[in-house]
C-alpha cells in the first residue's frame, strides 16, 4: 500500500516527536549512566559531544536522501522506537554494566555506539528529509518552522521528562514516553495495513516488557534505590540501603543496631569526641538517615537533592520515621543561601561509590559550608579515597579542603582496601597558616614548639 499524503500540520507533528524523543533520549541516557558512573563531568561532557556528533551525522544522511522520504523516515522511527524500548531500559543498561563490570567504560562505549548515537543518527535524518515534502513553502520558510518545531519538541521532551514523568512516574515511564510517540511517528508516517499495525504493536510489546521489567528497586529521577541482605558479622538480620548500586548505609535489628563503620565512627566523634548535646548538626546527603536514628541527643537537619528519599528509607530500609527535619535543596544551594547555623556540619554527598559531585568538591563550596558553622562548629567529611591518599584527587580534595579550614585531621578507616572512608575533621575557628620546613641549617622546631605550647 502506498505511504499516506501527509499535511503541514502532520509533517510538524512528526518533526516534534523527533525533536522531543532525540533529546529525551539524550536526558535518559545520563539518568540511565548515573548508577554506574555518576554525574561527573567527564560522563555528562563525552555523552552530550557524542550525541551531538552522531545528530550532526543524522543530518547529513538525511540531506542526501533523494527519494522514499516516507518510507526511510518510517523506517528510521521504527528503528528509534525499539532502540529505546530496550536499549534504555534500566534492567538492559544494568545487565550491560553487570557483564562489563571490569571495564565500566568499555560498557559507556558500547552502550553510546550501540544505543544512543545509533538513535540519535536515525531521529537527526528527519528535518532535513520531511523539509523535501514541504514543497508548497519558501526553502527558508520550511526548514525554519520544521527546526522551530523541532527545537520546541526538544525543550518540551527534556523538561516534561525529567521535572515532570521521572519525578512522578519514574524512569521506566519516561523510557516509555518517548517509545511511544516514535511508535505514534511509525504509524503516522507509514503505509496503512496490516505489516504496519504488527511492527508497530511489536515495538508497543518491548515498551510493555521493559516497562514491566524494572530495577529490582526504586528509581526516581536522581538515584535507583534498593535494600538488599548483607553480611555482617555479630549482626541480626543486617541490610544495606544502595543508592546507585552503592551501599549508602547499614542497619540490623540488634539493640543498640549495628551502622556502616563511618556512621559509628562520625557519632562518636559528635558524641564522645566533641561532646554535644542538645546542638543543632546539619547532614549534606541524607543517605539512609542512620546517624540520627534512635539518636536523641541532637537536632539532626537533613538536605538531600531527591524529595523521595525519606519516604523510600523509612518505608524500605529503617522501618520506622527517620529523625530529624529534612529539606529537599542542593547542598551547595543550602550552605549559600541559608542563615541558619549549625554546630556540625557533615558531608556526605555522593552521585555513586566515589563520585562526589564535581560542584561539592570545590574551594567555593567548603567555604560556603563554613559559613554555616558556629564559631566553635565543626565539619566533618565523610570521602572515599585511595586508603594511601596517595592518588592525585585524594591529594588535591585534602589540599582543598584545607585551603578553607587549615590543618584538618584525616583518619582513614579502612588502611587494607584499595578505597576507603576517610574521615576528615576541621575546626571553624581554625585559620590558614603558612608553613616551613625544618631543615638541618635553620632548624627552628624548638622554637617553634615553645611558641605552640
Amino acid at each position: 500500500m502506498t505511504a499516506p499524503a501527509l499535511s503541514r500540520p502532520q509533517l510538524y507533528a512528526i518533526v516534534f516527536i523527533e525533536g522531543f524523543c532525540s533529546l529525551g533520549a539524550e536526558v535518559l541516557a545520563l539518568r540511565q549512566l548515573v548508577p554506574h558512573l555518576g554525574s561527573s563531568i567527564v560522563v555528562t561532557a563525552p555523552t552530550i559531544g557524542l550525541f551531538l556528533l552522531a545528530l550532526a551525522f543524522g543530518y547529513h544522511t538525511g540531506a542526501r536522501v533523494e527519494r522514499d522520504y516516507l518510507a526511510t523516515v518510517s523506517r528510521n522511527f521504527l528503528w528509534s522506537a525499539g532502540l529505546c524500548a530496550v536499549g534504555l531500559a534500566g534492567v538492559s543498561v544494568d545487565g550491560l554494566f553487570a557483564g562489563m563490570q571490569a571495564a565500566p567504560w568499555l560498557a559507556y562505549l558500547v552502550f553510546m555506539a550501540a544505543v544512543l548515537c545509533p538513535l540519535a543518527w536515525l531521529l537527526g535524518q528527519t528535518v532535513p528529509i520531511l523539509t523535501n515534502l514541504m514543497q508548497h513553502a519558501r526553502a527558508g520558510e520550511s526548514s525554519g518552522y520544521a527546526l522551530y518545531y523541532s527545537t520546541l519538541g526538544s525543550f518540551l521532551g527534556s523538561v516534561t521528562l525529567s521535572l515532570g514523568v521521572m519525578q512522578w512516574l519514574g524512569v521506566s515511564a519516561a523510557v516509555s514516553v518517548c517509545a511511544v510517540l516514535l511508535v505514534l511517528g511509525f504509524v503516522l508516517v507509514s503505509a496503512r495495513g496490516v505489516r504496519t499495525a504488527l511492527m508497530a504493536s511489536a515495538v508497543l510489546a518491548l515498551v510493555g516488557a521493559g516497562h514491566g521489567w524494572q530495577r529490582p528497586g526504586i528509581d526516581t529521577a536522581y538515584a535507583s534505590y534498593s535494600v538488599v541482605p548483607v553480611q555482617l558479622d555479630g549482626a541480626i538480620n543486617p541490610r544495606a540501603f544502595k543508592s546507585n548500586n552503592s551501599i549508602a548505609s547499614l542497619i540490623d535489628e540488634g539493640t543498640p543496631p549495628h551502622y556502616a563503620r563511618y556512621v559509628s565512627h562520625i557519632r562518636r566523634v559528635l558524641l564522645e569526641d566533641f561532646g554535644l548535646r542538645d546542638r543543632p548538626i546539619l547532614v549534606l546527603g541524607a543517605g539512609g538517615f542512620t546517624l540520627s536514628h534512635r539518636e536523641t541527643e541532637n537536632r539532626y537537619t537533613y538536605v538531600d537533592i531527591d524529595p523521595a528519599i525519606r519516604a523510600i528509607a523509612e518505608q524500605h530500609f529503617l522501618g520506622e520515621a527517620a529523625r530529624g527535619e529534612f529539606i529537599v535543596d542542593d547542598a551547595r544551594h543550602f550552605v549559600a543561601s541559608t542563615d541558619r547555623r549549625f554546630d556540625a556540619a557533615v558531608v556526605d554527598v555522593y552521585s555513586a561509590h566515589t563520585s562526589i559531585p564535581g560542584h561539592l568538591v570545590t574551594h567555593e563550596f567548603w567555604q560556603s559550608t563554613r559559613r554555616v558553622l558556629t564559631a566553635d562548629g565543626v565539619l566533618i567529611a565523610n570521602l572515599i579515597l585511595d586508603g594511601q591518599l596517595a592518588t592525585p584527587y585524594a591529594r588535591n580534595l585534602l589540599a582543598t579542603i584545607e585551603s578553607v579550614y587549615g590543618r584538618c585531621a584525616v583518619e582513614v578507616l579502612h588502611r587494607r582496601q584499595p578505597l576507603s572512608n576517610v574521615v576528615v575533621v576541621c575546626h571553624a575557628r581554625s585559620q590558614v597558616q603558612p608553613t616551613s620546613v625544618y631543615v638541618d641549617e635553620r632548624n627552628t622546631a624548638d622554637f617553634d614548639l615553645a611558641r605552640s605550647r
